[in-house]
């Protein structure tokens, strides 16, 4: 653990030196936050028409089960902002993938691999701290949105929407199925990170985790599939599995004597 803070404590000082990494996450952060709100209070208020009158919209929020205190406003929107609180799941994957793709070519484009790889640190240390090194910056900003979105819905939302919202389920989706789809997602582009020179193509692959989470938000938004908090915790056991054995594929191709040798 030691060297993991070691190597975690560089990878902080880098970004200091390049905060303009974290503009991505920064754009996405405010882009979940002004989406929701736009559809669900402002666009209702300013046109004069309740999310109430829509008999689509109301058949379709039934999914998220029976909440006798909520007026039919206070369903449709608990409902809209549950589905909405899907895309901060999105905000570390997709923020903080450049700096997963960038982390191994980066350091040999730098020509800092060649030191790093001479110490005793082993190879899933390096790759953990890399991948840690992406994620926790990106999450402790996803966070920090999550908690300005629960102000406004306690602020501009129906009475007792926030309430309804303070549940296992949601628990569930922000403490564990989004750090461990981002943890996949990263760790898969460290994988392709280490076995190419070109930063964009880690990229690609691993943002690929994103087309089934906005599957699952489609499908939620049809009304089409409601995660339960038992699918979500299998959900979750599951990302960390295989996030697991992503690290232990990472390490085994990461080669580190002959890694050196194979890029030009």
């Amino acid at each position: 653990m030691s060297r993991i803070r070691a190597l975690l404590a560089k990878e902080f000082l880098d970004l200091v030196r390049n905060r303009a990494a974290l503009v991505p996450v920064a754009i996405v952060t405010v882009m979940s936050l002004v989406l929701p709100f736009l559809i669900i209070i402002v666009i209702p208020a300013m046109t004069g028409d309740p999310l109430g009158r829509d008999a689509d919209l109301l058949k379709v929020s039934a999914a998220a089960g029976a909440h006798d205190q909520l007026s039919t406003d206070g369903q449709i929107q608990f409902f809209l902002f549950e589905q909405f609180l899907m895309l901060f799941l999105l905000t570390p994957i997709t923020g903080a993938m450049a700096l997963a793709a960038h982390s191994v070519v980066g350091e040999k484009q730098a020509r800092t691999l060649e030191p790093l790889l001479a110490t005793p640190i082993s190879t899933v240390e390096l790759l953990v701290a890399k991948v840690l090194g992406a994620l926790l910056p990106t999450l402790a900003i996803s966070l920090a949105g999550l908690v300005i979105y629960f102000a406004g819905i306690a602020a501009l939302a129906a009475p007792g929407v926030v309430e309804a919202m303070a549940t296992g389920r949601t628990a569930l989706l922000i403490l564990v199925i989004g750090p461990a789809a981002a943890l996949v997602s990263l760790q898969a582009a460290i994988v392709i990170s280490s076995r190419v020179n070109d930063a964009r193509t880690a990229q690609q692959f691993g943002v690929l985790i994103i087309i089934p989470l906005t599957a699952v938000l489609v499908a939620q938004f049809l009304g089409a599939v409601w995660l339960s908090a038992a699918m979500l915790v299998l959900i979750g056991l599951a990302l960390v599995v295989v996030w697991v054995l992503l690290t232990v594929l990472s390490a085994a191709l990461f080669e580190r004597e002959t890694i050196l040798t194979r890029w030009r």
